[in-house]
């Protein structure tokens, strides 16, 4: 018999890449790995690194440091990087971090198993020197389809695969592992970015945008609801562009209606919407179809013109909060959330009161807040006109404080609203708790149901919302709203 071998996958980041570690972990399992939960108790500990920014990327160093500590005190032999860090660093985070036993990039991603055999044998694969994946498709999106299938695309791996290659193989089996549990899955849409943001480097390291067929999208789907799924969110960095490259810009309108009709799933949830890009039939199919989540994660960065220029990014507040209006007018009750940058090289006190006026007026769900700081490889690096440190940090704050305050605010709005929530934990001590169709997991806050009695993870319940906790709030099941496994997700409607 082969000699077991062992490995776990700790990922960092966002949900992109926890769906590169269930392909990782799909591909490992199919070579005979055997998947374990701790580092501790694996071979080989691999981390799936997340390079966005600063904080992000020491996140990913302690991450990798912390499981180089497990070696000589229990089974882990090799601590192994991969992701995004390690496809943007490559060989300059190898030689600046020792500790890893391998740097692997995206192009390894097919030979994860003989890679990391490799590296347990003792053996050196050598780091790969980075460079910008945008050079490797064609500069038209029509043709990138073609080429797809030479360039290392994270994710896209085909959804139908024979008998036997894949976990849990047959009808539809993806080439992917689930790592959890959990009653939702993320399920990517498509890779890369084709905008130019001045503030970020995740093209350079992820590529141009490429999507997934929608016969991938839809069996990877099927297959996550055999598992017993319940809410799908798509993920991508730019998911309002699917489709582009397909020769059907609406390909998403088309798509969404589809997803949701698949057995089992009982919420679809769309990610990653650029504004300026926001269609009136996507808005439409968004705020109309059941089961789809009338969920908007928009991601505005700033309102004031000017920095919006400068980020190479459109709009101002006006329209955005005429956005805002045009979807609520269709669903009154739909989820809104949005990241912003403050301290933005060149930003004035005027800049950042009209980012305050649109914050007061938006209504916004969830806002994330963040300050300025350089990424090099990035236009905005280069800019003169750059904030002091403690002025940026003084402006993150008082955004911040307001950021909190607006939030607490737009929860306490919705008590009296009857809404759809898809149990994600129950315990004796803690209570059953889950999420409504305007709360995206990890990110938009949490819903504490009054009673829990005979409610099981993975329940659609619905309840009315009797109190807020900050972002969260409190709501109680509506008599008979459980009697059945599940019910049809239309909060909002």
């Amino acid at each position: 018999m082969p000699e077991r071998r062992t490995v776990a996958l700790v990922t960092l980041g966002c949900a992109r890449n926890e769906v590169d570690s269930e392909e990782l972990a799909g591909r490992l399992e199919a070579d005979g790995w055997q998947l374990v939960e701790d580092a501790e108790e694996a071979d080989v500990a691999v981390v799936n690194t997340c390079g966005f920014v600063e904080a992000a990327k020491k996140d990913s160093v302690d991450a990798l440091l912390e499981a180089n500590d497990l070696k000589g005190h229990g089974r882990t032999q090799a601590v192994v990087a991969v992701g995004c860090m390690a496809e943007r660093y490559g060989k300059e985070l190898a030689e600046a971090l020792p500790e890893a036993d391998g740097v692997l990039g995206f192009d390894d991603y097919a030979n994860i198993s003989d890679r990391l055999q490799t590296i347990l044998n003792g053996g050196i694969h050598a780091s790969h020197t980075p460079r910008d994946r945008r050079k490797l498709l064609p500069i038209s999106p029509a043709q990138r389809q073609e080429s797809a299938t030479e360039v290392a695309l994270p994710g896209h791996a085909p959804a139908d695969l024979p008998e036997g290659l894949a976990p849990a193989s047959g009808p539809r089996a993806p080439l992917r592992r689930r790592l959890d549990g959990s009653p939702v899955a993320s399920v990517k849409l498509a890779s890369g970015c084709d905008r130019r943001c001045t503030f970020c480097a995740i093209p350079s390291f992820r590529g141009s945008f490429i999507s997934r067929r929608p016969s991938d999208v839809l069996n990877e789907t099927r297959w996550l609801a055999d598992q017993g799924v319940k809410e799908v969110m798509l993920v991508s960095e730019n998911n309002t562009s699917y489709g582009k490259d397909l020769g059907d810009i609406r390909l998403l309108e088309s798509l969404l209606p589809e997803l949701a009709e698949v057995d089992g799933i009982e919420r679809v949830r769309v990610s990653y919407l650029q504004p300026a890009e926001m269609r009136p039939g996507l808005i439409d199919v968004l705020t109309s179809t059941p089961k789809v989540a009338p969920y908007f994660d928009l991601s505005f960065q700033h309102s004031a013109p000017g920095v919006l220029r400068a980020m190479r990014r459109f709009g101002d507040t006006d329209r955005f909060l005429e956005l805002l209006d045009t979807i609520r007018s269709k669903a009154p009750q739909a989820g809104v959330r949005s990241n912003f940058i403050v301290g933005f090289p060149g930003e004035s006190e005027a800049d950042l009161a009209e980012l305050e006026r649109f914050l007061n007026g938006a209504r916004l769900d969830a806002i994330g807040v963040f300050g300025y700081s350089d990424e090099e490889g990035t236009e905005a690096a280069g800019y003169d006109n750059k904030l002091a440190e403690d002025v940026v940090a003084e402006r993150l704050a008082r955004v911040s404080r307001l950021a909190e305050e607006l939030v607490s605010q737009r929860a306490e709005e919705r008590v009296g609203e009857t809404v759809h929530v898809l149990v994600e934990s129950v315990d004796d001590e803690d209570g059953v708790y889950g999420r409504a169709a305007h709360q995206a997991p990890e990110t938009d806050g949490q819903v504490l149901l009054t009673s829990g009695a005979g409610l099981g993870v993975g329940r659609m319940v619905e309840a009315k919302v009797v109190g807020t906790e900050g972002v969260d709030l409190v709501a109680e099941p509506l008599p008979g709203s459980f009697a059945s496994p599940s019910s049809s997700e239309e909060a909002g409607r």
